[in-house]
């Protein structure tokens, strides 16, 4: 399919100050249909759902086509979407209701790779229960989490393994089918956090054998909301912390407090974005989210690709990680500069980009960077285009000499 990036460029108004937004690993701008979206919610009219009247309907409609599109970009079940405020608080509330069945003796595996919303909530819980933390190492500098090592990790008593589908900061992809086949096999769950890796290209679940995975629809053009995608049988055996008269059906029992339902508009709105970002085309809503999806990543590529042989061209610049599979994020130091004054010197020129640990927390420990500042992150999304990375090569060459 064709990707014509001005087109889709268009569609964000954010775009048009002149800045170069190279910060969309933290977080993306949304197109105006999103905000549209959102718009018309409140528009309309809203209140909260069960109610009798046309307001409460329109809020329970909304949430369930909400369910439906992180669906379809997922590959999951609607009936297994858990919607909530963002990725750390959803899986906080799901490591406490797990833990609940855990005890000394039992294990829990994370990996140094990861975000450390996918690490602390595993490993407090943990400790509650009196279970066992085991580390699944990053292999460096190539930054690689070999799954091999699972293999020695994963024992009788594995309760769950947490990994991420790709590292935040260096872009690794590790084999997560892999892994979570050896999980299956042992009996224990996996935890898949698919916040980075869900913006950079088709996902489904399935395929990745994922018992939970989460998202973040502000990563890919939508608003602040997290989502949790599981079976709904799975579900089904898991008792969470709730109000007494809060529904006791699934998914809606994982969702404390009531849900901000313009929100959920334009998480809808955000995946008919992302279905269209190569064109018009025929099909299901998750056919053209994979076809748009594949071509969206191989833009990205092309951009990393340019991206990439211009750090290497600077003896001064010192990139972290060249994992074998990687999105389209870079992470960096430059010889004689802190990773803020980095940073500082790129916004002077209109240039967006994150400096430090990112919540990396693990990884940059482990590569012995944090206590200096980490690095410099420059994340590629589909709405970037040469120009961004060309004003990047530039004004890092400026400091790098």
């Amino acid at each position: 399919m064709a990707f014509d990036v001005s087109t889709v460029r268009s569609a964000y108004p954010a775009l048009a100050d002149g800045y170069a937004y190279l910060d969309g690993a933290a977080g993306t701008q949304v197109p105006a249909a999103v905000i549209e979206a959102i718009g018309h919610a409140y528009r309309a009219g809203l209140g909260n759902s069960g109610g009798a009247f046309p307001a409460s309907r329109r809020s329970a409609a909304i949430t369930a086509g909400c369910r439906q599109a992180v669906a379809d970009l997922t590959g999951g079940d609607a009936a297994g979407v858990i919607l909530g405020p963002n990725m750390t608080t959803l899986t906080f509330r799901l490591a406490n209701a797990l833990a609940a069945g855990w005890g000394p003796g039992d294990e829990v595996i994370v990996s140094r790779l990861d975000h450390d919303a996918n690490i602390r909530p595993w490993v407090t819980a943990a400790a509650r229960a009196g279970a066992t933390i085991r580390w699944a190492d990053v292999e460096l500098p190539a930054g690689e989490l070999p799954a091999g090592q699972f293999s020695e990790l994963i024992g009788e008593r594995t309760r769950l393994v947490a990994v991420t589908a790709a590292s935040n900061v260096i872009g690794t992809r590790p084999d997560v089918p892999v892994i979570t086949a050896l999980a299956r096999a042992a009996g224990a769950l996996t935890y898949v956090d698919g916040v980075h890796a869900t913006p950079h290209g088709p996902t489904d679940v399935r395929a990745l054998g994922a018992d939970f995975y989460a998202t973040s629809a502000y990563k890919w053009s939508g608003p602040h909301i997290g989502a949790v995608v599981a079976d709904p049988a799975l579900l089904e055996s898991i008792r969470p912390d709730k109000l007494v008269p809060s529904p006791d059906t699934v998914p809606e029992r994982f969702e404390q407090g009531t849900l901000p339902f313009a929100d959920l508009a334009g998480v809808t709105a955000a995946v008919d974005h992302l279905a269209g970002l190569a064109g018009a085309a025929a099909g299901t809503r998750r056919e053209r989210l994979l076809a748009a999806m594949t071509a969206a990543a191989q833009h990205e590529e092309q951009l990393f690709g340019v991206l990439l042989g211009g750090l290497a061209d600077l003896p001064a610049v010192t990139r972290f990680g060249c994992p074998r599979d990687r999105t389209a994020t870079a992470y960096f130091t430059i010889a004689g500069r802190t990773p803020r004054q980095v940073a500082d010197h790129l916004a002077a020129r209109r240039i967006n980009v994150w400096d430090g640990h990112n919540y990396a927390w693990e990884l940059t420990g482990a590569l012995g960077i944090r206590d200096a500042g980490s690095a410099v992150r420059a994340g590629l999304v589909h709405y970037n285009d040469r120009d961004d990375v060309d004003r990047l090569l530039e004004a890092v060459a400026e400091l790098a000499g």
